[in-house]
């Protein structure tokens, strides 16, 4: 885990408990003249406690952060030892717009110095399946590798895909989750022309407000987060000792809007039916929520409306909660870091709050877990990421008895 509120999957966890805010001013470049002017920005990140000085000027942030995350993963997972047959694991890491940075730094050499001076490494810096390349060629994993697309949704399908690729046995583990470092002028001038963003600039900890009435927008946040998933049977094989288990994953488009919604939710009510129906498992068995909730007045009226459809009565009794108050919005790594909050909560038996919540939306009438996390027996929960372009994805996740 790399985060805006620390990194490493502990201090994350007990800032998204504790309801610790990750969101300040924006650092990495002059905002002033923004409508926005907040981010919840990584903290501290030296890139070369894991690559030399030479491979950091060869890599963009965004895979920076992915092979900090994997190196985390795998070393609890304890997936380097010389008896796994690495041509069994994969890597698959998603990210929503992958190397912006360089493009927008590569672009000020090109006008300045002319094309000469742009280094042979760009086109290998921007690509989006780069996280996952430096993650396999890192760690010598020679089994499927291939990087997800998908918004902010691209975390959550990455891990459901890799999922996949292990019950069709093409893989034994795979390496997967989300990344992204897209705080930059460009990524930032655009969702800002967008209207996206809150411009709540004087209470940078509280800009970000999941379902309450008072919201004006999401905050943009950076870092990434890596699992390894792998089957029972090669876990068992060597000693692991399962942290949860991947029970369902599902996937629809809202086939509506570049950036809207569908009314009602209806595209995110079919991902969650999908991945119910995969678990194997009836709306009143999940326990917990984690809401896409990333503060913005439609999505978060829309997403109400979908939990209603896709879990009836239950939808009143089940907890909710969204961690993007405190991390902000990780664009495409929302999937996995969130992921990892609805691991943390089923292994603590804890719902982790949503922060900010102080004026309710009757539109929003769920139990959205305002402002203090809450202790709950918790077996079973599922997670919803819903990106641009109507791509939604949901994983459901079960406590290992």
């Amino acid at each position: 885990m790399i985060s805006p509120v620390g990194s490493g999957v502990e201090v994350f966890w007990r800032s998204v408990r504790d309801g610790t805010c990750g969101v300040g001013h924006v650092t990495h470049f002059d905002a002033s003249d923004m409508p926005s002017r907040v981010a919840a920005e990584v903290k501290d990140f030296d890139p070369g406690r894991w690559l030399s000085p030479k491979d950091v000027r060869h890599t963009d942030r965004f895979a920076q952060f992915a092979i900090a995350a994997a190196d985390e993963a795998c070393g609890q997972a304890q997936l380097n030892s010389s008896d796994i047959d690495k041509s069994r694991v994969g890597v698959l890491i998603g990210s929503g717009i992958g190397g912006l940075s360089t493009i927008e730094d590569k672009h000020k050499v090109l006008l300045k110095s002319g094309p000469r001076r742009i280094t042979p490494f760009f086109i290998p810096m921007i690509l989006l399946n780069m996280a996952s390349a430096h993650v396999a060629m890192r760690l010598g994993y020679r089994g499927p590798s291939s990087a997800v697309v998908s918004a902010c949704a691209s975390g959550a399908n990455a891990i459901g895909d890799a999922t996949r690729l292990i019950q069709r046995g093409e893989a034994d583990a795979m390496v997967t989750g989300g990344t992204e470092a897209s705080i930059t002028p460009l990524a930032f001038a655009g969702f800002c022309a967008m209207k996206a963003l809150s411009t709540r600039n004087d209470e940078p900890e509280s800009a970000c407000r999941p379902f309450d009435k008072t919201r004006d927008g999401f905050v943009m946040g950076e870092g990434a987060a890596v699992l390894v998933l792998e089957s029972l049977e090669h876990a068992s094989g060597r000693g692991a000792e399962p942290l949860a288990e991947i029970a369902g994953y599902g996937c629809s488009s809202d086939a509506y809007h570049v950036t809207a919604p569908s009314p009602g939710g209806e595209g995110a009510a079919l991902a969650i039916g999908a991945a119910l129906h995969d678990a194997g498992i009836s709306p009143e068995q999940v326990d917990y929520y984690n809401a896409h909730g990333t503060g913005t007045e439609q999505n978060d009226v829309e997403e109400t409306a979908a939990i209603k459809t896709a879990f009836g009565k239950h939808a009143y009794k089940m907890p909710i909660s969204s961690t993007k108050a405190v991390t902000g919005h990780l664009l495409g790594a929302a999937g996995a870091i969130e992921l990892v909050a609805v691991i943390k909560a089923l292994n603590e038996n804890t719902v982790p709050p949503t922060m900010n919540y102080r004026e309710p939306d009757p539109r929003c009438d769920l139990d959205y877990t305002p402002n203090e996390a809450r202790e709950r027996r918790l077996e079973v929960a599922a997670s919803a990421s819903l990106g641009f372009g109507g791509h939604n994805a949901v994983i459901v996740a079960k406590k290992v008895s």
